[in-house]
């Protein structure tokens, strides 16, 4: 056999030039770092999407001579493009507040390791900090209860899913807590059913779940029959019991790479309802942080308006004439207040902007009650489409 065909020798070369891809992905992930130092003086913004176009259609046809299809190229650089914005936002992010600027970092979440709160707290500290102190906890008052007392420096909260919605216990706890908003992440939901010991759906009698994952799954749930649900305070939770019980008769809804820490097996994937299934979670402290001005950034407020016709609408309208961009409207009732609501907004603009500042002047005029939860970079970085024609072509 030639050693063209010898499978020993092809891996050999595929490994070698792996690890010549990753050595020139972290010399292009340095240069970024030296992109986002050249911008701290001249105010410019992180992303310039026209670039980004034009190089994405400019790598299109280079690739195109060498075998590799628009589809491909498109897919690998958008990544390699968001991996070098966050890296971006996250440098100037410490320029700008040099306090927070620490090695190792304490963080509270939902569950234990494996839970969808565990996978977004390393994430979305794995360009922050050197080191995760992990604290798992049982509720969301107890993350909050640890964060406000000074047991960790930041809480990990889900604040909204693609399919199942608002977390209403999250936004309650907001009305009543004294922490900021200070950060958010995007995770994807990719929910499985997991279980300890070789088996097939027929067997499963029992599943074990966080009331989410069952809401987010139902359809694929109502297709079985005579089992039965069991709820559990995290999907954590749910994946310790089952790594206990070693039963192949019970199953968890969970992520793979979750169950991969309990030594769980795959037994069915995607049954969420949707097929694009994410979860955004927020993150909060005790102090809140600066947004650099070359950082796209959201700021999350709560008002009461009282019970008058049109109160709302008038308070959205000022919103609109100063070009502020809402991007969450969510109401919950206010505790202790029969039939009265807390309006929870998101607006895509940095608090420090005089738009903003002009708006927010307006609004307390109107309103029975306004907070500012906090300002804080957007973390979801929407992939730069190209045309149709350069994909086409």
């Amino acid at each position: 056999m030639s050693d063209e065909l010898d499978l020993n020798k092809i891996r050999e070369k595929i490994t070698l030039l792996d690890q010549q891809l990753l050595e020139l992905f972290a010399q292009r992930r340095s240069l970024t770092t030296n992109v986002a130092k050249s911008k701290v003086h001249q105010i410019r913004p992180i992303r310039d999407q026209k670039r980004e176009q034009e190089l994405l259609i400019r790598l299109i046809n280079q690739g195109k001579p060498l075998g590799l299809d628009a589809h491909y190229v498109t897919s690998i650089y958008q990544t390699i493009i968001e991996d070098s914005v966050l890296n971006q936002q996250a440098y100037l992010q410490q320029l700008t507040n040099p306090n927070i600027q620490i090695p190792t970092v304490s963080v509270a979440f939902l569950g234990d390791k494996g839970s969808y709160s565990y996978l977004a707290s390393h994430r979305y500290f794995s360009r922050r900090a050197e080191r995760i102190i992990e604290s798992g906890c049982k509720s969301f008052t107890t993350i909050m209860q640890s964060v406000e007392s000074g047991q960790v420096d930041y809480g990990m909260l889900p604040i909204e899913n693609t399919s199942s919605g608002g977390i209403n216990d999250v936004y309650d706890l907001l009305q009543q807590t004294n922490l900021y908003i200070v950060g958010e992440i995007t995770q994807p939901i990719e929910h499985c059913l997991l279980t300890t010991v070789n088996s097939n759906i027929n067997n499963i009698k029992t599943i074990y779940a966080h009331g989410q994952p069952i809401v987010q799954c139902s359809n694929f749930l109502d297709k079985q029959t005579n089992i039965r649900i069991e709820y559990c305070d995290s999907t954590a939770d749910a994946m310790a019991k089952v790594c206990e019980l070693q039963d192949d008769s019970v199953a968890v809804i969970g992520s793979e790479e979750g169950g991969q820490l309990y030594k769980l097996q795959c037994l069915e994937k995607a049954i969420a309802n949707q097929t694009e299934n994410h979860s955004r979670f927020i993150l909060v402290a005790r102090k809140s942080v600066e947004v650099a001005e070359q950082i796209p950034a959201k700021t999350s407020i709560i008002l009461a308006t009282g019970q008058k016709a049109g109160a709302l609408v008038d308070c959205l309208v000022v919103l609109k004439k100063k070009g502020i961009n809402m991007c969450k409207l969510e109401s919950r009732p206010i505790q202790g207040r029969p039939w009265e609501e807390m309006f929870y907004i998101d607006v895509e603009v940095n608090s420090k902007s005089i738009a903003f500042q002009e708006a927010l002047s307006q609004l307390t005029d109107m309103t029975n009650f306004i907070k500012i939860l906090g300002c804080y970079p957007i973390e979801h970085i929407k992939p730069t489409r190209v045309p149709s024609s350069a994909i086409t072509q």
